[in-house]
């Protein structure tokens, strides 16, 4: 028989702060750098694994809407850490994405993360031509742990 995966109403919490103020197109994208494992062939068909810890580390993409609430708490954020990173709570966050199997059923696929710190600005831009994107935030927050789990 046939799987079926339906998905919707995805949440992201950043700081147990419930975003509501996304953008549209890939509001909200989780993806992970490194490899969490390696591997390497040696002699006589001999191969040697190691677990690789950066591949923990993952990447938050969130686009909220440009001089939100959202953005406004994102970016005072951002501000504590450049004013004094030694002093700053560490960001964390809870990315939670729904999925039905079609019978009703529904599983929710869990991301927590923790030890979070934003990597860049957001950055800015004006157009002449309606892009929309000139009103969109882009906050890119690098957490140093991550568990993945499905409820």
């Amino acid at each position: 028989m046939a799987s079926t995966s339906l998905t919707g109403k995805d949440t992201i919490q950043i700081d147990n702060r419930v975003l509501n103020d996304l953008a549209d197109g890939d509001a909200v994208k989780l993806t992970f750098p490194d490899d969490i494992a390696k591997a390497k062939a040696s002699k006589n068909g001999n191969v040697i694994y190691a677990f690789n810890n950066m591949g923990l580390l993952v990447e938050a993409e969130v686009r909220v809407l440009l001089g939100s609430s959202d953005d406004k708490y994102l970016n005072s954020r951002m501000q504590e850490q450049i004013n004094d990173i030694s002093s700053m709570i560490l960001i964390t966050g809870n990315f939670s994405k729904r999925v039905g199997d079609g019978q009703g059923n529904i599983s929710s696929v869990i991301y927590q993360m923790s030890g979070g710190v934003i990597k860049k600005q957001p950055e800015a831009k004006t157009s002449a031509e309606g892009d929309v994107e000139q009103s969109v935030a882009v906050y890119i927050i690098t957490f140093g742990q991550n568990q993945r789990s499905i409820q």
